[in-house]
């Protein structure tokens, strides 16, 4: 009898587990797509996004072919979000690597050049060594709107928002943060 109990106590812990890792994601989800001025426009972008990444044959690639990177170099992680621009959220991929974060928007943007217009990706790009800090926050007014703001060496911040694995984002920057802080301190 003991162990039956015993069973049915960590299968009944995994199943609340799992179910808590679900309804973050859901959460998570709906909070992407309601970051987006259109709803519509997010879900297709997320599907772009799907599309692209199957047809260049994965986010390294992609990540090799949108920045400059060194042979050495490794991707670590990537994470759909949107950047806050004064200009409002811009729908991009954070990828974190051995020596850099970098963020590509999902689509090219327009900006005018004198009396032309001109279209491209908006992109960010922070070295490891001028990061300074990484701080996740939550609106008060809303707990599902949760942000990651990171601060470079030289006081520039970016705020990113809308992630479709935001504990794992945390986690993982603050883990970048934390390994660059010890090797370099």
């Amino acid at each position: 009898m003991d162990t039956l109990r015993d069973v049915l106590g960590r299968w009944t812990k995994k199943l609340g587990e799992a179910t808590r890792k679900a309804e973050d994601l859901a959460g998570n989800t709906w909070q992407h797509l309601r970051t987006s001025p259109s709803f519509a426009e997010a879900a297709m972008g997320r599907i772009a996004q799907g599309t692209k990444v199957l047809a260049e044959g994965g986010y390294e690639k992609i990540f090799r072919q949108t920045f400059e990177t060194v042979p050495e170099e490794q991707l670590e992680n990537s994470f759909a979000c949107y950047l806050s621009t004064s200009a409002g959220p811009v729908m991009g991929v954070l990828y974190v690597s051995t020596a850099k974060l970098a963020y590509c928007s999902d689509s090219r943007l327009a900006y005018k050049t004198g009396s032309h217009t001109e279209w491209n990706y908006y992109k960010v790009v922070i070295p490891l060594h001028k990061l300074k800090s990484v701080n996740p926050s939550t609106s008060r007014v809303n707990h599902s709107e949760k942000y990651i703001q990171v601060i470079s060496i030289d006081s520039h911040e970016f705020w990113f928002m809308g992630f479709l694995y935001y504990d794992a984002a945390v986690k993982c920057l603050q883990d970048v943060l934390q390994l660059h802080s010890f090797h370099f301190v």
